[in-house]
């Protein structure tokens, strides 16, 4: 860490005044932005940093994907030609085949590529629904993230229904079932928090993670009102659990949401699992009522491209929105450019308006919004003075970017993650010129390409694994997919 002076750059601030500073100039001091302006102005005030020359790029607030998971990275595109059942292939891989290592190693590799994207703050679920059951899965994938330099929010808690709920564990390279209860994922859940939350200088936070708010229904998929009627005792007992756990560790909560399931929760006024202190994921299929419910509670919601959630309708009546990458599996990137444009693509094409989201609001939904919805907008999302020296450079003199006018617009609509340059997080530079300087960026790809065959062979995923479909119109099957069977064990 040290002090630095970015000078000479197209400067988009995303704070209070939005302002876009051409030949522009951010300086920090340790871990800390000091002053934003122009390159006139700061240069002659910040003698003796270590200056940083932006000509030609655009400096803008490091990206902040409040939604992704752990695992994925090393499991992506598999079973992707067969959605119906591709939740449930993922999972019984993550909770039957998985080892100490793999976690260690997705880290390693999710950590990467959200770096040379510009990613400064990343949330981690891990696995596809919650897996706590072991805290060194959490613990390893924060020390990879930790070796990388971003910043990451570590997302544990139980798992959905039933409970208990059967886990295979491979410590000693051989499986060993275990039922785990659901207060042991509490447990579970405890430990990775008391071991890693604050850790890496502050880098590294968890957040409580049960899969859904209410669990009692369908977890992946929106409840018909028909269905979605009253809380069970399960479902307050949950909600229960986590607000307890919550408030002894002080940490936030961050969980997935279907139609149906925030008009329950609300229904628990004392637990519920809504509020300022909640960012919730999808959202699909929710009604206008719940929208009221979402906004009245203050509850943030983060959205990634391809579900119907109401956003628009959530964005008009206060709710706080942001977009996420939901990644990188089945078949999307943690290139937040390219998730932004496909949210907007998507608006346009269910509204049939092309004038919805334009870039200005694309880009403040993958900083500041994002930001405030994991409730650290005082922290990152802006270059101001005063928040942590987060801060991605971008090369504009590319074909693809030319001309430079118009910045906003063309980071939105032309800007790709491998058009960041460098980045800073914390004061601290941990790419420069697209090398990345913390990590030796083969021998982590050859370890994550080696765990992922690994659990390829372990879990017997080849049949996942399907031609591209040459010549075809739509897919097809000569027999049914079925998810692989847990492990014989001795």
């Amino acid at each position: 860490m040290s002090d630095l002076l970015l000078l000479h750059g197209t400067v988009i601030t995303v704070d209070r005044d939005r302002r876009v500073i051409e030949d522009g100039a951010v300086a920090i001091s340790g871990d800390k932005i000091v002053e934003v302006g122009t390159s006139a102005d700061l240069e002659p005030r910040h003698v003796g940093k270590k200056v940083i020359d932006c000509r030609g790029k655009l400096v803008i607030p490091g990206i902040v994907d409040a939604h992704g998971h752990a695992g994925h990275s090393l499991i992506k595109t598999i079973a992707t030609d067969s959605p119906s059942v591709w939740m449930r292939v993922v999972t019984a891989a993550y909770y039957h085949y998985t080892t100490r290592d793999f976690w260690y190693a997705d880290g390693l590799v999710s950590g990467i590529e959200r770096l040379r994207a510009g990613v400064t703050t990343g949330a981690s679920i891990i696995a596809s629904m919650p897996r706590s059951d072991d805290p060194m899965f959490g613990i390893n994938h924060a020390k990879a993230y930790t070796e990388v330099g971003i910043k990451e929010i570590l997302c544990v808690g139980p798992a959905g229904q039933p409970w208990p709920h059967p886990v295979t564990r491979w410590e000693t390279g051989k499986p060993v079932r275990h039922q785990v209860s659901f207060e042991q994922m509490i447990e579970g859940t405890e430990a990775v928090i008391e071991a890693v939350h604050g850790s890496a200088d502050g880098r590294i936070k968890v957040y409580l993670t049960p899969f859904t708010i209410v669990p009692s229904v369908d977890p992946s998929n929106p409840t018909t009102p028909d269905k979605a009627v009253n809380l069970t005792a399960d479902d307050r007992m949950q909600a229960r659990r986590v607000r307890e756990t919550a408030r002894k560790w002080g940490v936030r909560i961050h969980s997935d949401a279907f139609a149906g399931q925030i008009r329950m929760a609300f229904q628990d006024k004392e637990n519920m699992l809504l509020g300022p202190d909640i960012h919730l994921q999808h959202c699909i299929g929710i009604s206008h009522e719940e929208v009221d419910i979402l906004a009245e509670t203050g509850t943030h919601m983060t959205h990634s491209p391809g579900g119907r959630a109401p956003i628009l309708d959530m964005i008009s009546k206060g709710v706080n929105v942001a977009i996420t990458s939901d990644g990188t599996s089945p078949r999307r990137p943690f290139d937040m450019f390219q998730m932004a444009r496909m949210a907007q693509f998507a608006q346009h094409m269910l509204q049939v308006d092309q004038y919805l989201l334009p870039p200005g609001k694309l880009l403040e939904m993958i900083t500041i919004d994002a930001a405030r919805a994991l409730g650290l907008d005082h922290e990152i999302g802006s270059l101001e003075a005063g928040k942590q020296a987060d801060v991605a450079i971008l090369d504009l003199r590319q074909p693809h970017l030319t001309p430079n006018w118009m910045p906003v617009h063309r980071l939105m609509y032309q800007a790709i993650g491998s058009d960041v340059e460098t980045v800073i997080v914390d004061g601290k530079v941990l790419m420069e010129d697209r090398k990345v300087l913390t990590t030796n960026v083969i021998d982590a790809l050859d370890f994550g390409e080696r765990e992922a065959r690994a659990l390829v062979e372990r879990a017997g995923l080849r049949e996942h694994m399907h031609d591209p479909g040459w010549g075809k119109l739509s897919r097809t099957f000569t027999e049914p997919v079925v998810p692989p069977a847990p492990p014989a064990v001795d």
